[in-house]
């Protein structure tokens, strides 16, 4: 288990932004987790001791959406985002977590400025199975590698505008089914040990109350106040991505 204060002070910080994403307020900050505990231990460790986290926090969020959700959109983006965690297996030992944050950072960034100049009074779109299916993809494969699938997500259902907690609740049940996806993985590349799994221990009692933290927030704002905050907090962490990924990858 980890004993140093230094990885305490920058881990407790990041399990509450990560809870309250998960609890449906502003869900690109649960993008924040990994590179936050990634500033005291490796990306990878990091990526491990989150995982029981993430898991553990999906009980609570799946018991506050239960019910809620788009039916339609997770037949599509389930069995894509499976094909997704296959190939980040695949590829574990080939892909850094650099250019993982840099190409989620462009995409991001990109899909947030389409936003604010381009289809912004468009009719909203319905399901995809082309869009979501490519979406669903980079997801499995993002989440898999840093726990980084929300963008790609949003990608696809942003535009939809969907009822704030329908949108949060799909997200919840999509999530919920990635992370027991990367289970198994996860424990044949070796990220899932006991000194991992006691640090997890440690910070689970933060799960319960940064999610209904969360769950309490998006009750009380409107949908408009909502879509702003999400796209606002995106763009942001877009750009933190782009930065932490350039600098790893082109030695900034």
């Amino acid at each position: 288990m980890i004993t140093d204060p230094l990885f305490y002070a920058v881990a407790i910080p990041a399990i509450i932004l990560v809870g309250l994403a998960k609890g449906g307020f502003a869900g690109p900050l649960a993008m924040m987790g990994v590179p936050l505990m990634s500033l005291v231990i490796s990306p990878l460790q990091a990526a491990g001791i989150l995982l029981p986290l993430l898991i553990a926090m999906d009980v609570f969020a799946l018991w506050a959406y239960r019910g809620v959700y788009h039916l339609p959109n997770l037949k599509i983006l389930l069995p894509a985002a499976l094909t997704g965690i296959f190939i980040g297996w695949l590829t574990a030992a080939y892909v850094s977590d650099a250019h993982v944050r840099l190409i989620v950072g462009i995409v991001a960034c990109l899909f947030t400025l389409d936003y604010w100049i381009g289809w912004r009074g468009a009719r909203a779109p319905g399901p995809s199975k082309f869009k979501g299916g490519f979406w669903g993809m980079i997801a499995g494969f993002t989440s898999f590698v840093s726990h980084a699938g929300g963008p790609p997500v949003q990608m696809y259902l942003l535009p939809q505008k969907l009822e704030p907690r329908l949108y949060v609740g799909t997200n919840v049940i999509f999530f919920a089914c990635v992370n027991w996806l990367k289970v198994l993985p996860y424990v044949a590349l070796g990220q899932l040990g006991f000194d991992n799994l006691a640090t997890s221990a440690v910070l689970a009692p933060l799960a319960p109350v940064s999610i209904l933290t969360g769950v309490w927030l998006v009750k009380i704002l409107n949908a408009e106040t909502f879509y702003r905050l999400v796209y606002a907090m995106i763009f942001v962490i877009s750009l933190k991505l782009i930065w932490d990924g350039a600098r790893a990858v082109f030695g900034i």
